[in-house]
């Protein structure tokens, strides 16, 4: 067993248990007692629905992570990649177009193997607590819209830096970290106005004391827009949110037709308030400048490792190829990639503190945004007591009760 076996199972492992140990501690903190703050939109009977739903997710990623997991070490082990590799090269195709129908095996391998349990989340336990509107027929609907989308624009990008990294030389991944940030800024820039409507309809928001309550605040805080409009949110679930898309002068605002139905104007502008800040904060561009460092950091790396032997070895490979190195490292960067997105969940939950205190700053008031917050946790059943390590690892926001007291402790203009 060499040494990037090691490592790479290590990592597989050791993921595993820091979730299974987060997950128990997190179902061991779960209180049968209802915090005092939310008493005013939990009774006892939506509070103990709330505890079995996380109960329930809980064991579901418990199943559905071992079986992943057993089926990783399972394919590797019993030497699936060469197999598939060999089958693969007795076409005689070029090597990019080997990768591309090696990752795409693979991928549609996986899709076969979690779709199973997709379905049972969506139809059995999304249906179980009323949140699921999804139909049989969205469903597939949604499948094959992103397979159509993977095929138009996931398989050039991959295409691309396949082709980069077999023949571009050693400075190939200055060439793929240039592509994958031009894409991932095009993806942004084309996402409102061609991806987002292919999966949902989005309505101009009527004329109305809402809209002039949120035009009048985007005046006061100098925020330029392009439009307002409501997503048809409850086809898919009756769960609620809001979101910002585009840039510049293309800048939209999207509020699902839950969150519309469920809040009062004031919780609504504090909700958008909210997503300003992030803006105001330049939390967005800051985002993108991370995410960009983070290609260059993986394609760096990437280059270098692309031409060790031993990393090959570990899968059992006959032959070296830039696909299946692409693979494989992506399997060894995965312990650095957990240590980064703990501390890219530190960041975030610091940021979504920030814009909480600039939408109750630029709005005046405590309360619209507390308020807010309570209801949406009512509505999406949110555990209410995470414990601290489970949040410390998966949570990108602050535990609600957390962002309550500190928004409390705001001091207005």
């Amino acid at each position: 067993m060499n040494v990037y076996t090691v490592i790479i199972l290590a990592a597989l492992i050791i993921e595993f248990i820091l979730g299974f140990i987060s997950d128990l501690l997190n179902l061991r903190a779960l209180k049968t007692k209802l915090p005092d703050e939310f008493r005013d939109v939990f009774d006892k009977n939506r509070y103990e629905k709330s505890q079995r739903y996380t109960r329930v997710n809980i064991r579901f990623g418990w199943i559905s992570g071992t079986f992943s997991l057993i089926l990783i070490l399972i394919f590797w082990f019993a030497g699936g990649f060469n197999v598939l590799d060999q089958w693969i090269r007795q076409f005689g195709l070029s090597p990019v177009w080997n990768g591309l129908i090696f990752i795409g095996i693979l991928m549609l391998l996986r899709f076969v193997v979690t779709l199973p349990f997709s379905i049972y989340e969506t139809f059995v336990i999304e249906e179980h607590f009323g949140f699921n509107k999804v139909t049989p027929r969205i469903f597939i609907s949604d499948i094959l819209k992103s397979l159509m989308l993977l095929l138009l624009l996931g398989a050039p990008l991959l295409a691309g830096i396949l082709a980069f990294l077999q023949y571009a030389g050693p400075g190939a991944w200055l060439y793929c970290w240039g592509a994958a940030a031009l894409f991932t800024l095009f993806v942004q820039f084309i996402a409102p106005t061609w991806i987002m409507p292919l999966f949902n309809k989005f309505t101009p928001l009527e004329d109305g004391a809402l809209k002039k309550a949120i035009l009048d605040y985007t005046r006061k805080v100098k925020y330029q827009l392009s439009g307002i409009y409501v997503m048809d949110g409850s086809k898919r679930s009756s769960k609620s949110n809001a979101f910002f898309t585009g840039f510049g002068k293309h800048r939209r605002i999207a509020l699902f037709d839950t969150l519309i139905e469920k809040h009062n104007t004031d919780e609504l502008v504090a909700v958008l308030a909210h997503e300003i800040g992030h803006f105001k904060k330049k939390h967005v561009i800051t985002g993108i400048i991370i995410s960009i460092i983070h290609m260059g950091l993986v394609f760096y790396l990437l280059s270098v490792f692309l031409s060790h032997r031993g990393l090959f070895d570990a899968f059992h490979m006959q032959e070296m190829s830039v696909y299946a190195g692409l693979l494989f490292f992506g399997l060894l960067f995965s312990p650095m990639e957990l240590i980064l997105g703990i501390g890219l969940g530190l960041y975030s939950r610091y940021n979504e503190h920030q814009a909480d205190h600039f939408a109750v700053t630029s709005t005046g008031a405590h309360e619209p945004m507390i308020s807010a917050l309570k209801k949406l946790s009512a509505d999406n059943l949110s555990n209410l007591t995470p414990h601290p390590f489970y949040a410390f690892l998966n949570y990108s926001h602050p535990p609600v009760l957390q962002r309550i007291k500190k928004i409390r402790r705001i001091v207005l203009p």
